[in-house]
C-alpha cells in the first residue's frame, strides 16, 4: 500500500507541475497585459516602461525559470491591479469557497445518496421512478440558467431570500442548491448504480437464503462493496467544488475564489490567474490522492502499477 501511495504521489506533484507550467504560457496567450494598467491616452510611452517594471520584456524562458524559482518558495509575483502578493489575495477567498463547497458536499452526502439507495432498494418503484426524473433534470440543466431562474423565483418574485452576496445563512442557500442539482444528482445517479450491481453478487443471494434482512444487508455488505465508485465521484465533486464554482459564484456575486479568478482574467492579472489555477489544480490533485488513498483501503488489493 505505501509503494501505491507514494507513486500516486510522484503524479500529484507531476500534475500540479504541468498545470503551473500549461497556466504559465497560456495566460500570455490572452493579449498584451500592462495595457488595461496604463493611461488610455498615453499608452505607447508607457507600456515599454510597464513591461520593464513587471519583467515582462525578459526573454520568455527566462520569465518561466525565475517563475520556477519564485514557485517553489510559494512567491508567484504581485497582482499588477493591486500591487500586492498574488498568493495571500487569493487566499483571502478561499474561506468563502471553502463554505459554499462544504455546505453544498453535505447536502450531496446528506440527501442526494440516500435517495439513490433508497431508489435502487426499490427499483421499479414510484420512488425509483421519481428518483430518475429528477436526477435526469439535475444533470441536463444547465447551472447558469439554474441559478438565474432560482434567483427569478425566490428572491425577486417570493422574497424569501437575497439574490446575491456573501453570509453564512440565508445568502448560501440559493448559490449551494444551484450547485449540488448537478453534482448530487450526478451522485444519486452512480449511487443507484452501484448499488443495483452490489445487489446482483452472489454473497447477496447467499445472505438473503439466511434470511439477513435487506437494512442489514444493505448497511453490511452491499455499501462498502458498492463504495468504489462512490468514492470516486464523490472525490471527483469535492476536488471541483473546492477548486471554485466559477459560474455559481459568478451569478450570485459570491466572493470565493472562482469569481476573484474570473475577474483577475478580465483584467490580464497574470499572477492571480496563475495563482488561482495553481490553488485549483493543488486541491483537485490532493483530492485525488485521497480518493486513492480510499482506494487502497476499501480494496486491500489495489497495487500500485
Amino acid at each position: 500500500m505505501s509503494r501505491y501511495l507514494v507513486g500516486r504521489a510522484y503524479q500529484a506533484l507531476a500534475a500540479i507541475f504541468l498545470a503551473l507550467t500549461a497556466a504559465f504560457f497560456l495566460v500570455r496567450i490572452n493579449g498584451d497585459p500592462v495595457l488595461p494598467f496604463v493611461p488610455l491616452g498615453n499608452q505607447f510611452g508607457n507600456a515599454g516602461f510597464a513591461r520593464h517594471q513587471l519583467g515582462l520584456d525578459r526573454p520568455l524562458w527566462k520569465q518561466y525559470a525565475l517563475f520556477l524559482g519564485g514557485a517553489v518558495r510559494a512567491d508567484f509575483g504581485s497582482s499588477f491591479r493591486y500591487r500586492a502578493p498574488a498568493l495571500p489575495l487569493v487566499l483571502a477567498h478561499v474561506p468563502a469557497t471553502a463554505e459554499l463547497a462544504a455546505a453544498s458536499l453535505l447536502l450531496v452526502a446528506g440527501l442526494w445518496m440516500p435517495l439513490g439507495i433508497l431508489s435502487a432498494a426499490r427499483r421499479g418503484s414510484p420512488i425509483d421512478t421519481a428518483a430518475t426524473v429528477l436526477t435526469v433534470l439535475g444533470e441536463a440543466t444547465p447551472a447558469f440558467w439554474l441559478g438565474l431562474m432560482l434567483i427569478e423565483i425566490f428572491a425577486v418574485w417570493l422574497h424569501w431570500v437575497p439574490a446575491s452576496g456573501y453570509g453564512h445563512g440565508a445568502e448560501l442557500i440559493l448559490p449551494m442548491l444551484t450547485l449540488t442539482a448537478f453534482y448530487g444528482a450526478q451522485m444519486a445517479r452512480i449511487t443507484r448504480s452501484s448499488v443495483l450491481e452490489a445487489l446482483g453478487q452472489d454473497y447477496v443471494r447467499a445472505a438473503r437464503a439466511k434470511g439477513v434482512g435487506e437494512a442489514v444487508l444493505l448497511r453490511h455488505h452491499v455499501l462498502r462493496n458498492a463504495a468504489i465508485p462512490i468514492v470516486t465521484v464523490f472525490g471527483l465533486s469535492a476536488g471541483q467544488l473546492l477548486g471554485g464554482a466559477v459560474v455559481t459564484e459568478t451569478i450570485f456575486s459570491w466572493p470565493g475564489v472562482g469569481q476573484f479568478i474570473v475577474l483577475a482574467l478580465r483584467g490580464r492579472d497574470l499572477p492571480v490567474v496563475i495563482v488561482g489555477v495553481f490553488l485549483m489544480a493543488t486541491t483537485y490533485v490532493v483530492v485525488n490522492f485521497l480518493v486513492d488513498a480510499a482506494y487502497a483501503w476499501l480494496n486491500p488489493q489495489v497495487r500500485y502499477g
